[in-house]
């Protein structure tokens, strides 16, 4: 992998897999030897500091560069501001702190993209772009065909004094090891339909799909980093599976389609909501979480790819995957 701080582009050729590399079945080790031999070599551009350590006399060849980075609608006054605002200068030192050297992240994108292109031989992934972009949390990293955006300001650490204005189960969310689960579940969200039935279980599968696939574009990343979980709520979701299960069923809850339990069970929270003693010590997101272990026990049991998982209606996948929760 190529490092790059100048204006350089690298082309890749023409690469096609063939459809036998593509089952989910296939052994671990296997998989790890053929996605070593994919070819996939990608340009981590700096923008952060190029914007930063650009004298504004150079500006437009900073703009013909990045043109996707400049919006039409603010002019070059704007941009000369922002560069000698107090807060964007205060924001770029600590990122200058965290990632003037980026350390394992290129080769880690590098295994990454492999596997991207691997699972997805149309893909073509080239080039990544590291910025700031004044902590968005709704943009901070993006897959966009060849091009991928990385707001590092956005993983300075939970700890770091610009989140603490946010809940504390949400600032797991800004630590280093979720940069690689956030880029692929955007990478992911271009592929994955959302469900045409919006019962619960349709929405369980349907986040339990993105975890897996995750899971398979990220074997090297911690099972509790790809949905943002400590090791200890990952050991409760184990520990209280089958009672979690056993509640979906009795409340008849699975083929209901009322929004909350989407707030309750699937979206980020402090914890989630059975309205039980186990609320106090349980994380949010638990409907998700037993999604992907519905998903995990579809593809032990099933021979077929990770497109074709994604294109197998909920109610089918329950079915075929035989899952029963551990005790």
């Amino acid at each position: 992998m190529k490092i790059l701080s100048k204006f350089t582009k690298i082309y890749l050729g023409v690469f096609a897999m063939p459809l036998l590399f593509l089952s989910a079945c296939k052994d671990v080790d296997t998989i790890d030897s053929e996605v070593a031999k994919v070819p996939v070599e990608i340009s981590i551009e700096r923008f952060d500091q190029l914007f930063y350590n650009t004298p504004v006399s150079e500006m437009g060849v900073l703009k013909k560069t990045y043109p996707y980075l400049f919006p039409e609608q603010y002019d070059d006054a704007f941009w000369i501001e922002k560069k000698s605002d107090t807060l964007f200068k205060e924001v770029y030192e600590e990122v200058e702190k965290k990632y003037a050297d980026l350390g394992s992240l290129p080769s880690d994108l590098e295994l990454f993209f492999k596997h991207v292109k691997y699972f997805y031989p149309n893909e073509n992934p080239k080039k990544v772009i590291t910025l700031i972009s004044e902590v968005d949390v709704t943009a901070k990293a993006i897959y966009a065909d060849s091009i991928s955006l990385i707001s590092l300001d956005t993983y300075l650490g939970e700890d770091h004094q610009f989140y603490k204005g946010f809940p504390e189960y949400l600032r797991g969310a800004f630590n280093e090891s979720q940069i690689l689960p956030d880029l692929a579940e955007s990478f992911l969200l271009t592929k994955l339909k959302q469900p045409k039935d919006r019962n619960f279980l349709s929405q369980m599968i349907y986040q339990g799909k993105i975890l897996y696939a995750k899971e398979q574009l990220l074997p090297k990343v911690k099972e509790g980093d790809l949905i943002s979980y400590t090791p200890d709520q990952i050991e409760w979701c184990f520990a209280n599976e089958s009672e979690m299960w056993r509640y979906f069923i009795e409340k008849k809850l699975l083929f209901d389609t009322d929004p909350k339990l989407q707030v309750r069970f699937l979206q980020p929270s402090p914890f989630s909501k059975f309205y039980l003693e186990i609320d106090a010590t349980s994380p949010g997101r638990t409907g998700s979480w037993l999604g992907w272990q519905i998903v995990r026990s579809y593809m032990k049991n099933n021979n077929v790819t990770l497109q074709e998982l994604f294109n197998i209606e909920a109610k089918e996948l329950f079915e075929k995957s035989r899952y029963k929760p551990k005790k």
